[in-house]
C-alpha cells in the first residue's frame, strides 16, 4: 500500500478504512444520537475539522454505551487527497483529549465495507474475581468477589455454541429481524484473578454476549447448572435467562474480513 490513499474510482472519493480502540465510558455508544456524544460522533468531527468534508462513519459493530474496543474498524469516503500517515495522526489529534484513538488508517477498495463485508466478530469480557474492590480496573471489568468455578462456566457455554434460536439472550429493543445466529466459539478461562470470556460470531444480537455472560456468572457461582441453562436457550423467552452482565468488562476485539 502506498502512503497516498488511490481513488475509488476514476477522479472518485477515497474509501478510508479505520482501526479504533476506545474508552466507552463517556459516550452513549458507537452510534451517533442526540442524548449525549458518541464515539461515531467524535471521530466524524475530527475528520470534518482535518479535511473539511462532512462524512459518515460505517462501523463493523455498534458497541452500546460504556462497551469499549480494542479493534473496531469503520470506513469514510473522502475525497481530499490525503495520506494514510496524516489521516491517523490527524484524526488522533482533533480527538484530544477524548479516549478514542485510531490506530491504523488505510486506503481501501470501494468494495469493502466495514459492516456488510465482515465475516467475524470478536469479543471479549473480564471479570475480577476477587474480595478486593476495583482499583485499575474500574469500569473495564466486572467485580464479582464470590468464588467462580470457570471450569462449569465454559462447560456451560459450550451449549450455546452452534446455530440456535437466541431470544433468550436478546434484548427487549433489539432490532435484528430474526432471533437465528451462530455461536462460533464462547470459552471461559480463567488466569489468576481474571475470568476471561471470549465469543465470535458473524453476528451478534443486541446484548447477547453480556447476556449470555449473565448466565454463565449464574453457573459459576453454582445457582445453576449447564442444564439449567440449555433450559433457558430452548425456552426463547428473556426472562429465562440470567441478568444482564454490566457494559464496563465488555471489549470489541476484532474483525475478521
Amino acid at each position: 500500500m502506498s502512503a497516498t490513499g488511490t481513488s475509488a474510482g476514476a477522479g472518485g472519493p477515497t474509501r478510508w478504512r479505520l482501526l479504533i480502540e476506545y474508552d466507552g465510558r463517556p459516550f452513549v455508544g458507537w452510534q451517533r444520537q442526540d442524548n449525549g456524544p458518541s464515539v461515531q460522533g467524535a471521530i466524524e468531527a475530527a475528520i470534518q475539522r482535518f479535511c473539511g468534508e462532512t462524512v459518515t462513519l460505517f462501523a463493523a459493530g455498534r458497541t452500546d454505551a460504556g462497551v469499549h474496543a480494542r479493534g473496531q474498524v469503520a470506513h469514510f469516503d473522502c475525497a481530499k487527497p490525503l495520506e494514510a500517515r496524516a489521516v491517523r495522526d490527524a484524526v488522533n489529534h482533533h480527538l484530544r483529549p477524548q479516549p478514542v484513538a485510531i490506530l491504523t488508517a488505510e486506503a481501501v477498495d470501494e468494495t469493502f465495507h466495514a459492516r456488510l463485508s465482515a465475516r467475524q466478530r470478536g469479543y471479549l469480557y473480564r471479570i475480577v474475581n476477587r474480595k478486593a474492590p476495583l482499583a485499575l480496573d474500574a469500569g473495564r471489568a466486572w467485580h464479582i468477589a464470590k468464588p467462580l468455578d470457570a471450569e462449569a462456566m465454559h462447560a456451560a457455554a459450550q451449549l450455546l455454541v452452534g446455530h440456535h434460536d437466541f431470544t433468550s439472550f436478546r434484548a427487549s429493543l433489539c432490532q435484528a429481524k430474526s432471533p437465528l445466529k451462530t455461536l462460533d466459539r464462547l470459552d471461559v478461562v480463567r488466569d489468576g484473578d481474571e475470568v476471561r470470556v471470549t465469543a465470535r460470531a458473524r453476528s451478534f444480537l443486541h446484548h447477547q454476549v453480556r447476556n449470555m455472560v449473565g448466565t454463565l456468572a449464574q453457573v459459576g457461582e453454582g445457582r445453576w447448572t449447564a442444564d439449567d441453562v440449555r433450559t433457558a436457550l430452548e425456552a426463547r423467552d428473556r426472562s429465562a435467562a440470567g441478568p444482564t452482565a454490566p457494559a464496563d468488562g465488555l471489549f470489541f476485539t476484532d474483525v475478521v474480513y
